[in-house]
């Protein structure tokens, strides 16, 4: 049971001679947080593909005869380093060998876990989903920020910094103004876009909003604001991708529960 082949009728039947692959959560950093299913597959891997954001402690679970192939997405280059991964993944299933594909936080929240695993299911590969803590959740937490509370926030919504930038997209600024509590993800660079338009839709720009860089890393740190100011604040204060955005009256809680900031 919760084993995730193919998702088509129309895909090839996996062939059970082959390697299987695991997308699998490394969570927002520390081996610590990797579920008990992750620990054991890196364990077992014949071959590990893994993101930037993978902490050493986390690659030292693999196996020392592992193959080990990093594929970092290089600045204008995702879509090429993409097909890449999945062409790798493939091969090294076909290879009959079990394949750890290791990608920070979960694998189907901002992960393109479902693109690789709807390719993996169009060639025929089998595979499986191992679920990993998302920074959406785990980086408000670790800043003393609960994403709800029973006063104040009753819904939260994830999305993408990305579409800030267009004109048209699949985000409803109009509609996100009215959530409780907004968290965005790959957002650094339109920070400030973000916050115009959610104030042009109506929201209150003394809304408190807080920006936390590389939670459970080294050069973690936390910048709080309003939403009127967050952007100009972390200028100032030199924020560097990734970073998770929370917007909402809950970041008042981080100086309720007294927790100090990491800068």
């Amino acid at each position: 049971m919760g084993s995730i082949l193919t998702g088509s009728p129309s895909s090839p039947i996996p062939n059970p001679n082959r390697g299987k692959v695991y997308l699998v959560g490394a969570g927002p950093g520390p081996a610590e947080l990797l579920t008990l299913k992750a620990a054991k597959l890196l364990r077992k891997a014949d071959v590990v593909v893994y993101d930037r954001l993978i902490q050493e402690d986390v690659l030292a679970l693999a196996s020392p005869r592992a193959e080990r192939i990093y594929m970092g997405k290089p600045v204008g280059r995702h879509e090429s380093r993409q097909n890449e991964v999945n062409e790798i993944l493939v091969r090294k299933a076909q290879e009959g060998k079990q394949v750890v594909r290791l990608k920070g936080g979960d694998p189907f929240v901002f992960g393109r876990g479902g693109e690789e695993a709807e390719y993996l299911a169009q060639q025929g590969v089998a595979f499986e989903v191992i679920p990993g803590v998302s920074a959406a959740i785990a980086a408000p937490l670790q800043a003393g920020i609960p994403v709800t509370h029973r006063d104040v926030a009753s819904c939260v919504v994830i999305a993408t910094g990305h579409e800030a930038h267009r004109d048209e997209g699949r985000l409803d600024w109009a509609a996100l103004s009215k959530i409780d509590t907004l968290v965005f993800l790959m957002c650094v660079h339109n920070v400030g876009r973000i916050a115009s338009r959610l104030i042009e839709q109506g929201r209150d720009p003394a809304t408190p909003a807080a920006l936390i860089q590389l939670a459970y890393w080294d050069n973690e740190r936390v910048v709080v604001a309003t939403l009127a100011n967050i952007a100009a604040e972390a200028e100032r204060m030199q924020v560097q991708p990734p970073a998770t955005l929370v917007i909402g009256e809950v970041v008042r809680w981080r100086e309720r529960l007294r927790i100090k900031n990491a800068e």
